[in-house]
């Protein structure tokens, strides 16, 4: 095998891939990347934990086939480390050390052979009749603003789980994890008239967030194969499991509207809130909010280390109301509001607060409160 490329070309496909890379792989050969060469002009990147698995290709000039698989963190720091020139890798038929050479710079690396790398990660074949298209840009803020309420990364947990519902030219997609939901809706255009509820580990949506900034085109593909999900690129495909069962019914819980309702500065209430929370009890990050004519005023307290108030102004003519809540839920749904102001549907100090933003966007997310004692 002998390749020439170029040192961001072969970086950038290094960034995309390496986070599909196993953690605490069984199989040593699942901390490695596998590289493989194609045809003339290209090599092809592939990573995988068995649950995601990520392939990209990169521009080579390609003067001897082969394919091998190389450990992901120390091929990582090699390429970044290196000059901005050409890298040649050359590796003799039959054997797994590589030599990688930049200028007046070399290595050698040994790797795992190709062979023991799952044989049907590194190979895909999809039908592009099968597939349908969606836009880069409307997808990926959508799961920024509605996938952060997933509950922690778990294989067996549905909650774990991001649900994207596609009907008519609405995407809508929602994440809960039991505390709190987060529901956007977006206009797309869905010529293809699917009508399909996936629910995608979290996980697998996170790192196509990262790796879609070195994505150049303004739409991707996406497939469903069973119980997989195939989205795909010019020169990347990401593949992962769906997870299956009954997501729950979480447009019921979203109230139409709110007895009492306040508007808040967005920006304002993200300040007082991290500046109170200084001396919330980090084993509970409670922070009180009471709401009172057009007033808010914030409260923490730890026994041991003593409390922090602030006090901002805000819009509301409903009866005095205290509601106490994790502080870091209330943050997350604020910094995920794309507006200067942002909708508190308040009802009582132990139902669920709404927030949503003061414009036309489709966004909304729910907050259970936390009881005061």
């Amino acid at each position: 095998m002998k390749f020439v490329v170029k040192k961001e070309d072969l970086y950038n496909g290094i960034k995309i891939v390496e986070r599909a890379t196993s953690a605490k792989a069984l199989q040593p050969v699942l901390l490695n990347i596998y590289i493989e060469t194609i045809g003339t002009s290209a090599i092809k990147l592939v990573a995988t934990d068995l649950d995601l698995t990520v392939i990209a290709e990169v521009d080579a000039q390609v003067e001897e086939e082969g394919k091998i698989t190389l450990p992901s963190k120390t091929l990582n720091e090699i390429v970044s480390k290196l000059g901005d020139k050409l890298i040649t890798f050359e590796m003799t038929e039959g054997e797994t050390s590589v030599n990688i050479t930049c200028q007046n710079s070399k290595f050698d690396i040994i790797g795992i052979s190709a062979a023991e790398f799952p044989p049907e990660f590194s190979n895909v074949n999809l039908n592009d009749d099968e597939g349908f298209q969606i836009e880069i840009r409307p997808f990926v803020k959508a799961v920024r603003q509605a996938g952060f309420a997933a509950a922690s990364y778990e294989t067996s947990n549905l909650l774990s789980g991001i649900v994207c519902d596609i009907s008519n030219n609405v995407m809508e997609i929602a994440s809960t994890d039991g505390n709190r939901l987060a529901r956007v809706r977006e206009t797309i255009d869905n010529q293809e008239n699917m009508a399909q509820q996936l629910i995608i580990p979290s996980k697998t949506l996170n790192e196509f967030i990262k790796m879609s900034s070195f994505i150049d085109e303004d739409a991707v593909k996406v497939y469903t194969e069973k119980s997989k999900l195939i989205i795909k690129s010019e020169k990347t495909m990401t593949i992962s499991r769906l997870l299956e069962g009954q997501f729950p019914q979480y447009n019921k819980l979203i109230p139409n509207e709110s007895p009492k309702e306040a508007m808040v500065n967005v920006s304002q209430m993200i300040s007082a809130l991290e500046r109170v929370s200084i001396m919330v009890n980090e084993k509970t990050s409670i922070v009180k909010l009471e709401f009172s004519h057009n007033t808010l005023k914030l409260t923490a307290d730890t026994p041991d280390s003593g409390k922090s108030e602030e006090s901002i102004d805000i819009d509301y003519a409903g009866e005095d109301l205290t509601i106490a809540f994790n502080y870091k839920y209330v943050l997350e749904a604020l910094k995920n509001i794309d507006s200067d102001e942002v909708k508190v549907g308040l009802n009582t100090p132990l139902s669920a607060t709404m927030f949503k933003p003061n414009s036309e966007e489709d966004y909304v997310c729910l907050i259970m409160p936390v009881q005061i004692r």
